[in-house]
């Protein structure tokens, strides 16, 4: 099993900038794929970035590109969502989710609220 803890949520105004964590503990060598993943209210979740543990090949959705930008502390077992220019439709409950190839493993979330 993997646990994932998620932090660094909060109330934020536009154009402002927010970092998000996810520490990971268990059996870390499980989790190959990390990333994250965000649900607005009345929407579906979708996938925002992910990062290969392997090498650190990374993919964002094209709605965050040049925004958001993933990272990790391999030291501390630990990705980043560092999310700049945050704009109202960020919005959202975030997620982490990490697996060896699907993402098998998820997060509590973390709010992340952009006011206008």
């Amino acid at each position: 099993q993997v646990q994932l803890v998620e932090s660094g949520g909060g109330l934020v105004q536009a154009g402002g900038s927010l970092r998000l964590s996810c520490a990971a503990s268990g059996r870390t060598f499980s989790t190959s794929n990390m990333g994250w993943f965000r649900q607005a209210p009345g929407k579906v979740r979708e996938f925002v970035a992910s990062m290969k543990w392997s090498g650190g090949s990374t993919s964002y959705a094209d709605s965050v590109k040049g925004r958001f930008t993933i990272s990790r502390d391999n030291a501390k077992n630990t990705i980043y969502l560092q999310m700049n220019s945050l704009k109202p439709e960020d919005t959202a409950v975030y997620y982490c989710a990490a697996g060896p190839t699907l993402f098998d493993y998820w997060g509590q979330g973390t709010q992340v609220t952009v006011s206008s």
